[in-house]
């Protein structure tokens, strides 16, 4: 074979997928989970556990088997025709820009965009090779990346707070939310499988167009899921929600939900009751500033008073309540760190001991979902914090079924598009490498799809927890009825701008949708604004930097001087 002296090239590039899948996951995929952490619906290791799955579910079942390798066609594939060792080697430093910018961004927490890292290393690629670029206003082309910069986040702001304002003013703030939130959840919940049952249908890779589909099978399909799941919702969903938040049965577990009408009895059987003196409902928002000092004048009189009737369940008072609180710092419990639970007990033993190589190993297993992501240093934020408006702790736990419903089945969606960023590369390379000739379309190997739907995964529990700081509480309060709105809106705004034929990023898409559900707070200072500015900057320096990177090696690959 011809190009078998590429081999080595094959193997670099095989490395560079590896990593570039796995830091895929570590970036990308807490855009499904980050909210969800940071209202403390779901913890690190649940958030970890899910990703696994789901991940792997949208990579392998739902993946697309036919890959695009030059990502939205980005460079013209006519400047490698008769050179496919060329190809080869552009293939691969384009997966070394994409990999090492991935790398860099997610060990400085910056959430970029794994969709425009590849096109940025793509167009490092073409300059240096000098394939034409597409830079004129076309689908996919260089000025759409770059104008989505906008457009996505606004979109997405806009549709978040539309469906925050429903939850707001149609339960929050009515005279009784927990009885009309008890009403509408099962609503929402329809609604919400019903968007992404279209999301799948019209976004998954291996799915038809929406033209070829049938705009009335679509319909069909989005009528008979909100129908059913409605249905579902109030056989078996409300019965379980009147069992635990108005009996106060701390017995009931999420696992009963199948007993359904049962739990309207007095005394229901219950399979694998939970402790009976357990907590009922959570504490959403519990003082996240980290900070063993207590300041007592830091709160106002309304406080007091807003505090005392959501403990008691009273929530009328909550339409009085000024919504500039700023809660006390008072003592809280500091959530031990990886090292202090797994290397401190043991670090005053040999490091060639069982117990200690036990301790480390653990570490390097679990330290990535055992690190607390909720927690924060800064006061000035505590104070942004303070000026979102809080609600009765019951009417938010109604949300958390749907908020967990739309992350992981906006991780499923995740896992089957984006793993094409990391594959499409290695795919040409590989194809090229073994048919001797340019290949623009390749078939992804199925054992290719489980290993990038692994490590999808896997590099969420590792290195996840960097991203989910990042886009959770550093931005705005959290809880889990803002957190559904905002999954719930850049949802909806991925499915309209793919529709639309306008590149988005799902990264971009939930950023947005947090500032606009934070802004329903009417308070411009309900923001963090610095944090805004640093996620935004990421999004610039992605094009550019795996540019660079990727066009940097192409370029001295290509003028080495060799005897």
């Amino acid at each position: 074979m011809a190009l078998t002296k590429y081999g080595w090239i094959l193997g670099l590039i095989t490395i560079c997928f590896l990593v570039a899948s796995f830091m895929n996951g570590a970036n990308d995929v807490a855009n499904s989970y980050a909210t969800s952490v940071a209202a403390r619906t779901l913890t690190m290791p649940q958030v970890g556990f899910l990703s696994m799955i789901t991940e792997f579910v949208g990579a392998v079942a739902l993946g697309n088997r036919v890959t695009n390798t030059i990502k939205n066609g980005i460079i013209s594939i006519d400047r490698f025709e008769g050179n496919p060792g060329s190809l080869i080697l552009a293939m691969a430093c384009a997966e070394f820009g994409n990999a090492s910018w991935l790398a860099l961004a997610t060990s400085v927490g910056y959430p970029v965009s794994t969709t425009q890292s590849i096109v940025g290393s793509l167009i490092g690629v073409g300059i240096a090779s000098g394939a034409p670029i597409k830079w004129d206003w076309d689908s996919g082309s260089v000025s759409q990346v770059a104008a989505s910069w906008a457009i996505a986040p606004v979109l997405a702001a806009c549709f978040a707070a539309l469906v925050f304002a429903t939850v707001k003013f149609g339960i929050l703030e009515r005279r009784d939310p927990f009885k009309n939130g008890m009403m509408a959840i099962p609503i929402y919940i329809a609604f919400t499988c019903a968007v992404l049952a279209l999301f799948m249908v019209v976004e998954a890779p291996t799915a038809p167009s929406l033209e070829e589909f049938g705009a009335g099978k679509a319909v069909g399909i989005i009528l008979g899921v909100f129908f059913g799941m409605l249905i579902l919702a109030y056989v078996f969903f409300r019965p379980y929600l009147h069992r635990r938040l108005v009996k106060n049965d701390a017995r009931i577990k999420f696992y009963h939900i199948p007993l359904g009408p049962l739990l309207w009895k007095e005394n229901p059987p219950v399979y694998f009751p939970a402790r009976a003196d357990g907590v009922v409902v959570i504490d959403y928002y519990e003082n996240a500033y980290n900070s063993e000092l207590s300041s007592s004048d830091s709160i106002t009189k309304t406080s007091d008073s807003s505090d005392k009737d959501v403990a008691t369940g009273d929530s009328s008072a909550l339409e009085k309540a000024n919504p500039i609180v700023v809660p006390t710092a008072v003592a809280r419990n500091r959530i031990i760190s990886p090292e202090e639970r797994f290397l401190a007990p043991t670090k005053h033993l040999s490091v060639v001991n069982p117990s200690r190589l036990w301790g480390f190993t653990k570490w390097i297993l679990f330290q990535g979902v055992t690190r607390d992501c909720v927690s924060h240093e800064s006061a000035a934020l505590r104070d942004t914090h303070a000026r979102a408006k809080r609600y009765d702790n019951r009417v938010e736990h109604l949300f958390t079924y749907a908020q967990v419903l739309s992350a992981m089945l906006m991780s499923i969606a995740h896992g089957s598009n984006d793993v094409a960023n990391a594959i499409g590369p290695w795919a040409a390379a590989y194809s090229t490498y073994k048919a001797n000739a340019v290949a623009t379309k390749v078939p992804t190997p199925v054992w290719a799809l489980v290993i990038a739907g692994f490590l999808l995964g896997a590099g969420f529990w590792f290195f996840g927890f960097k991203i989910i700081r990042a886009l959770g509480n550093r931005i705005t309060q959290m809880s889990p009825s803002r957190g559904f709105s905002m999954e719930l809106g850049a949802a909806i705004t991925v499915l309209l701008a793919s529709r639309l034929g306008l590149p988005v990023s799902t990264t971009q898409c939930l950023t947005g949708a947090t500032v606009g559900v934070a802004l329903m707070n009417f308070d411009v200072k309900a923001v963090n604004w610095k944090q805004v500015l640093f996620i935004f900057s990421g999004w610039i320096l992605t094009l550019p930097c795996a540019g660079l990177l990727s066009g940097l090696v192409m370029a001295m690959a290509l003028n080495t001087p060799h005897l």
